[in-house]
């Protein structure tokens, strides 16, 4: 049967798991894609199209500088080159040659885009999620278009494009390459040259329509940075190409070279940033002129925009205006779901310049205007609501305004950017209703976890039978709240049409439910209850409605931390015997020392410019380990286990498995991941050369796989078998034998350390070199505040002790249990931190662009699914993870199994011990439940703010995704650790003696 204290960690991840679900639902919503397409006569089609076939190539994060005439000043010696070829046909003849600035919405993730950059459509925030393998797109599409008209598509390149038009590409045409691999440059690009020039050459012209989807750029960004001189090498490589594709097309053909989205100075992309979202479009023909140059175009119908260091403004789009443009030039409908507005430009030509573009602007305004009254009187129109009046007013607008004259063109220009605008705040509408009901769970959550953490104050009593009743109310509780939820569904489903039956029968379940333990389990509030009110939590969680605090967490978090050790700091001055007076304050200063040098590692966010340095790369553009983090790996992988080791010898618990583990195991894995680290820096700053570069990948792929299986199952096997850190030695007395059990003193701890330690080599693999170094530091920092934890409670039994009638009992090992305190929630409060404190050490923030896709090929070459979602997650969620699993060992550590006279062990120290570490546990989960909550909260108030798609959701997301990963974490430290070292320890000692021979402390 499942033990109470297990049931209990599951209820509360439960509850966890439904509120993230309600208020997600609620608060970040998906748009509603229409199935209809377009015929010529909804579009009243009537544009002269001006070219028979187009060739459509993507160079995949092609940042608007790299085609630009006006660059930004480097930024390093290696600042990349830019495409020539661009700049040269424009300067020779502009009427044929156009460079645009496109701004692409964001997220600005790869799939999306092409999405965008097919439909015209926007993307939702929740879209990024889609990501990795993404569903076929079943809206109208510029693809969906040709094929109509009975076109042939040619396709090579990113595979990403298969998984959302699998049946669109003539198969004899077809050729897709994996797109996850960041870390190769080349094949992929190769591929698309190798099959991309014959069809060109070929005189019989094949397609209609070909798309070349090259992905080197972007994998150059995410492995070495923009500014590295790998980067140069590859826009010459496509500056080459484009050389060869103009040579080879013909005059009937249309050239569009385009980035689906820019990259940040750290290579990276996928959020709203101005480097990631500035994309470049270059439009060519060889023919048939595009724009006449030969007379002003009207003023008010184009948009300039200063790139960031550009020596001036430069013509900007929207990245979707692509769409209607190609399509009318091409002769085909503009896309139903299309919000793009065709480029004016590319219409101002022949001898009715203004007609033509005129005409243009009213097919396209006409393809928006059905789109949106076919998307009102939808299921989801009422999200118009708000702008339909402006929409309307806009619509009517042009009308009124008389044709053939700038104003008419204005007017039309505007109606399609009026409603670009409202589709716009259309998509970031919510669901009040349900986020109130999530953040409702979520804080009746909070409160019921903490009626049960002080409801139950005295843990040296059985947990279980004061638990087991109250889970099962609490579980009656929830069939009823289920019932009642299915009923009040079925009475308001006319008036809450945003709400399902199955959320309000979870609502209501868990409503009971945390409703319910809070009653039977409510504690008696008194002084002492008041006075333990967690400052730095409340502090911590009511701060996340500033977006200020938000964007500067990484810096505040060291703070909060160092704080939370003060006062055990005064606990220190004032212990009743210099030993421990040196021992708090001593290790006091090693965790302060420890969270000191964590902080020095960082990575910026775009908001902490210009004040932020990155230190965890070697520089902001430049993606690889500073100098001295080289030279310190591989003696931080050698010296941390002898560091854990020496910790164990002070209580003698560096006995039993703990000494095999420590060097057979733990060390080996930490150089392992030392080892693939270094040897990944030297591929990809080609120390050894280009020859070296697959025999270092093959190599590091091996070297990784063979740590991952030798910690997880040689190591956690011999735990499973041998968990205690324990030896028995007998000696003899003269006929007298003597029975030392060495390591008894820290009989709970040391096994759950060693546990622990399986789990920090894995994520120590997972994660980047300078991000080790942060991790072993955060390790010292926990064993230092353990070794504190247990000194400061050592001077309150002492004191409790002489306080009492009994001082002499102080003496008694076994009367110590009655002067034991209780773990505090303050207790918890520094791990908790910790966590945090890792979580950005390692290099991460809240930021979609903080995702180290270099772990997502630990294991394998190319991009696996299952694999490459491990190591990403294992490397982003890792810290986290690692100190919430660290959680019990608060209440475990120095912690000893007291025995009976009897052929049982003494149930009291046992029950203490699992008591102890569940409720550590447990007060880890409440810590995060706040975080959560607070971050919950502030993207609901502040929903409508500027920076709520920027700020205050990712970090929502972020909480939300640690809370996880905590459930996670303690699930698995205490139903699977905690619970085999108890057991294990019962049966071992049933039957030994009362108290074991009293061990020296070294």
């Amino acid at each position: 049967m499942l033990p109470p204290r297990i049931g209990l960690l599951i209820w509360v991840a439960l509850i966890h798991l439904t509120g993230i679900y309600l208020f997600t639902k609620g608060f970040l919503l998906t748009r509603l894609s229409l199935s209809d397409f377009t015929t010529c006569s909804d579009a009243n089609c009537g544009i002269t199209p001006t070219h028979k076939r187009a060739i459509f190539i993507i160079i995949d994060a092609l940042r608007f500088d790299f085609i630009s005439p006006n660059p930004p000043i480097p930024i390093s010696p290696f600042h990349h080159d830019i495409l020539t070829l661009p700049q040269q046909l424009t300067a020779q003849d502009p009427s044929r040659s156009l460079i645009f600035n496109a701004y692409a919405d964001p997220p600005t993730t790869t799939l999306q885009r092409i999405k965008g950059i097919t439909t015209g459509s926007l993307p939702t925030f929740v879209d990024m999620g889609n990501n990795f393998g993404g569903s076929s797109i079943a809206e109208d599409s510029i693809l969906k278009q040709l094929k109509l008209t009975g076109k042939k598509l040619a396709f090579m390149g990113d595979d990403t494009w298969m998984s959302v038009f699998p049946d669109a590409f003539e198969p004899n045409m077809t050729f897709p390459f994996d797109s996850f691999d960041v870390e190769d440059l080349h094949t992929v690009d190769e591929g698309v040259i190798k099959h991309i020039f014959p069809l060109l050459e070929d005189a019989t012209k094949p397609f209609d329509f070909l798309i070349g989807h090259f992905l080197g750029v972007d994998h150059v960004g995410h492995r070495v940075g923009p500014d590295h001189p790998s980067m140069k090498a590859k826009l010459r490589q496509m500056n080459e190409v484009l050389e060869r594709v103009v040579q080879q097309m013909d005059e009937d053909t249309l050239l569009v070279v385009l980035g689906d989205h820019g990259m940040n100075r750290s290579g990276d992309h996928g959020g709203d940033g101005v480097l990631e979202t500035s994309a470049g479009i270059w439009i060519y023909s060889k023919g048939q002129p595009l724009t006449d140059t030969s007379s002003a175009r009207p003023s008010g119908l184009l948009q300039f925009k200063a790139f960031p260091q550009a020596e001036a403004p430069h013509r900007s789009i929207q990245q979707i205006d692509i769409l209607p443009t190609i399509s009318l030039l091409l002769g085909i409908p503009i896309p139903f779901n299309n919000l793009g507005t065709v480029i004016p430009e590319l219409f101002w030509r022949g001898n009715n310049r203004r007609g033509t573009l005129e005409k243009a602007l009213e097919v396209n305004a006409a393809q928006i205007m059905t789109y949106l009254d076919t998307y009102r009187s939808s299921s989801s129109g009422s999200e118009l609501d708000d702008a339909w009046q402006s929409l309307q007013n806009a619509w009517n607008a042009i009308d009124r305004t008389q044709s053939a004259t700038d104003s008419k063109l204005v007017t039309l220009v505007n109606f399609n950017r009026v409603a670009l605008a409202a589709c716009r705040a259309m998509w970031a509408q919510f669901n009040p209703f349900l986020m109130s009901l999530g953040l409702s769970i979520l804080s009746l959550g909070l409160c019921a976890s903490w009626a049960i953490y002080n409801g139950f104050e005295d843990s040296k009593q059985d947990w279980a039978a004061w638990l087991s009743p109250r889970l099962w109310k609490a579980t009656q509780s929830s069939v009823v709240g289920a019932l009642v939820g299915a009923a009040a569904q079925f009475c308001v489903s006319g008036l809450l049409p945003g709400v399902s039956a199955s959320q309000f029968v979870l609502f209501f379940a868990s409503l009971a439910s945390t409703v319910t333990m809070i009653i039977v389990s409510a504690p008696k509030v008194t002084s002492k209850t008041l006075t333990s009110t967690p400052i730095i939590l409340i502090l911590h969680a009511v701060a996340f409605l500033s977006n200020s605090f938000t964007f500067w967490e990484d810096r505040i978090v060291p703070f909060l931390l160092v704080t939370s050790i003060v006062p055990y700091v005064l606990r220190g001055f004032s212990a009743p015997n210099t030993r421990l007076r040196y021992r708090i304050l001593g290790f006091s200063l090693l965790f302060t020392v420890c969270v000191r040098l964590m902080a020095i590692s960082t990575i910026c966010r775009e908001e902490q410019q210009p004040y932020c340095h990155v230190t965890f790369f070697a520089s902001s553009s430049l993606p690889s380990p500073p100098i001295p983090v080289l030279y310190l790996s591989i003696p931080v992988a050698i010296a941390l286990p002898y560091f854990i080791e020496r910790m164990l010898h002070i209580t003698l618990a560096d006995s039993g498995v703990s000494k095999t583990h420590l060097r057979i195991f733990l060390t080996p894995t930490l150089l392992a991941g030392a080892l693939y680290w270094i040897m990944e820096w030297a591929d990809s700053a080609s120390v050894l050369g280009e020859g070296w570069a697959a025999l270092l990948r093959g190599s590091r792929t091996w070297i990784a796989r063979m740590s991952f299986v030798w910690m997880l199952a040689a190591g956690g096997a011999l735990w499973s078998l041998v968990p205690l850190c324990l030896d028995i030695q007998t000696s003899f007395e003269g006929e007298k034998r003597q029975v030392t059990i060495v390591g008894y003193a820290n009989a709970f701890g040391s096994p759950y350390l060693i546990f622990w330690g399986i789990f920090l080599g894995i994520v120590y693999i997972c994660t980047q070199l300078t991000g080790q170094v942060v991790l072993a530091l955060a390790t010292v920092a926990l064993v230092a505040f353990l070794e504190v934890l247990d000194s400061v409670r050592d001077a309150r039994s002492i004191e409790a002790a002489f306080a009492s009638a009994t001082p002499s009992s102080v003496l008694d090992p076994a009367a110590t249990l009655n002067f034991s305190p209780p773990i505090q929630f303050a207790d918890i409060v520094p791990i908790s931190l910790l966590g945090l404190l890792a979580f950005y050490g390692t290099g991460h923030q809240s930021t979609i662009t903080s995702l180290q896709w270099k772990t997502a090929f630990l294991l394998t070459p190319t991009f696996n699914y299952m694999l490459s979602a491990f190591t990403v997650v294992s490397n982003s969620l890792g810290p986290v993870f690692l100190f919430a699993l660290a959680a019990p060992l608060a209440g475990l550590w120095n912690t000893a199994p007291l025995m009976a006279a009897k052929e049982e062990p003494n149930v009291q120290s046992d029950v203490q011990a699992k008591n102890e570490g569940t409720k550590a546990a447990l007060g880890i989960m409440m810590y995060y439940l706040a975080l959560l909550l607070g971050t919950a909260v502030s993207a609901a108030v502040l929903r409508r703010h500027l920076m709520v798609w920027k700020v205050f959701a990712p970090r929502f997301m972020t909480a939300a995704l640690e809370l996880l990963a905590v459930d996670v974490a303690v699930l698995i430290g205490v139903g699977l650790g905690l619970e085999r070292i108890t057991s294990r320890l019962a049966r071992m000692f049933r039957g030994r003696p009362t108290s074991p021979p009293e061990q020296k402390e070294k």
